[in-house]
């Protein structure tokens, strides 16, 4: 006990002698300031411990705690920061309960922050500025391990999460488990963190339509491993760089991915308005589903990432194009995308998917493509645009538009490496009405591989 908590204690009325654990641990957290030493072993708590809204320079060491929910607990989470500005949390462990405390909960209302709607969740942070979570260790978190509300330089760094995230009515993953940061949270960075089966996204950015942007983060030297929905997604966000993550089984356990809500498995997933960002040096292993989603990206760069998938297609019901572009939010458009040096090997569609202009396409190695030998005689349906034969059988293909019409033109595709079935006869196409003329293709290389299409369920591509 820190002679700072017992003073507090003392002046809270609180017999320290004969406190419980539950209530040593929420005196020392009455602290404002200054360095607090967390008293040790497991603590099961009933209902959330809120830090003082005017906490400020507050260093909590928490070596050697597990605070854990009860199976009576409800609470937004087991630790609520409310405000404050300059707080360190270190060495924490949090055991959620998942078990006992999880109820199915589907996704929040279009105009409703997650802050505001997912409970049981391992730390919530609104409005903090200065908040640093080091060596967190969190484990059965029916929420998101982590949940940061509009903050303001936030670094969280070396966490472990496991076994979290929740379900929906009909046990689909509801997004949580994995860390969040939302409504306009800016200047922070999320590094060498190890996330490891959780049901939704692993690393998240998202605000709501209206609201500011998350602005100027770094996702970087994560690992990641069963994770049902997204390794990492960016939605509505500027100035990021995810670099130099890993990830291994994207998209399992398939029972649990959204397949109702559409939201496919992605290694790095985009949504909302995001430009002047780089996804760079990303390896990812096993994905059931798009290696990156490219949906509201532009004026930015995807680099020197590597996506393999080494078995058949039958284990990969849910697999699709290597990199998609798309245009759901109406504020962007598809314009100067660099895509380059990127290899993708063992897609069970096409390789990337092109849309809009500026775009420059270059270097990448697409490799084992068409797993699924479309369009010739299978199991796997892939008649998913009868206008388009072209679309799914081909490696590099432009579009019309995705969400919305923005025909590509004026995009440079050269110097690809492009190998797989039938790539040698459908190596680039376009969409009809689309000219490969308006755009400068030159110098790419095509051939066919043999590749052996075993029985998957019929795939309905995204």
């Amino acid at each position: 006990m820190t002679r700072l908590a017992l003073a507090i204690g003392l002046a809270a009325g609180v017999s320290l002698f004969a406190a419980t654990p539950e209530e040593l641990l929420r005196t020392a957290l009455l602290a404002k300031t200054g360095a607090v030493t967390l008293p040790k072993g497991v603590i099961e708590i009933s209902r959330e411990i809120v830090l003082p809204a005017d906490a400020h320079d507050l260093d909590l060491r928490a070596a050697g705690l597990t605070l854990k929910a009860s199976a009576a607990f409800r609470g937004r989470a087991l630790l609520v920061l409310p405000s404050g500005r300059n707080i360190r949390i270190t060495d924490l462990s949090l055991d959620g309960n998942r078990d006992a405390v999880a109820r199915p909960l589907g996704l929040p209302p279009s105009e409703t922050m997650f802050a505001r709607y997912v409970p049981n969740n391992g730390i919530l942070a609104e409005t903090v500025t200065g908040l640093e979570i080091a060596g967190l260790h969190a484990t059965q978190i029916a929420g998101f391990a982590v949940l940061v509300n509009a903050g303001k330089s936030v670094r969280i760094h070396n966490a472990e999460i496991t076994d979290s995230g929740g379900l929906n009515a009909l046990k689909r993953n509801n997004t949580t488990g994995g860390i969040l940061l939302e409504e306009g949270t800016t200047d922070f960075e999320v590094l060498d963190c190890r996330i490891r089966n959780v049901r939704g996204n692993g690393i998240w950015t998202h605000s709501l339509y209206k609201s500011p942007r998350n602005a100027r983060g770094r996702i970087a030297g994560n690992e990641f491993a069963l994770i049902a929905r997204d390794a990492i997604q960016i939605g509505h966000a500027t100035e990021m760089r995810v670099e130099n993550n890993r990830g291994t089984m994207i998209g399992y356990p398939a029972p649990e991915v959204d397949l109702e809500g559409q939201a496919f498995p992605v290694g790095v997933d985009t949504a909302g308005n995001v430009d002047q960002s780089i996804y760079r040096g990303n390896t990812f292993e096993e994905i059931d589903g798009k290696c990156f989603d490219l949906d509201g990206f532009h004026d930015g760069e995807v680099s020197g990432n590597t996506c393999i998938n080494r078995e058949a297609v039958k284990a990969y019901p849910y697999g699709n194009f290597g990199i998609i572009m798309n245009n759901t939010n109406p504020d962007m458009m598809s314009r100067n995308i660099r895509i380059t040096g990127n290899t993708l090997d063992g897609e069970l569609f096409g390789g990337i998917f092109i849309i809009g202009s500026g775009n420059k396409v270059t270097g990448n190695r697409l490799l084992h493509l068409n797993m699924a030998h479309c369009n010739d005689p299978g199991p796997i349906n892939c008649n998913y645009a009868p206008n388009q034969p072209e679309l799914l059988r081909t490696g590099i293909y432009l579009g019309a538009g995705a969400e919305r019409p923005d025909p590509a033109k004026g995009n440079t595709v050269e110097g690809n490496e492009i190998s797989g079935y039938g790539m040698s006869n459908h190596c680039i196409a376009a969409a009809p009405g689309v000219s490969l003329a308006a755009n400068s293709i030159a110098k790419n290389e095509c051939s066919d591989e043999a590749s052996l299409a075993f029985f998957a369920p019929p795939a309905i591509p995204r």
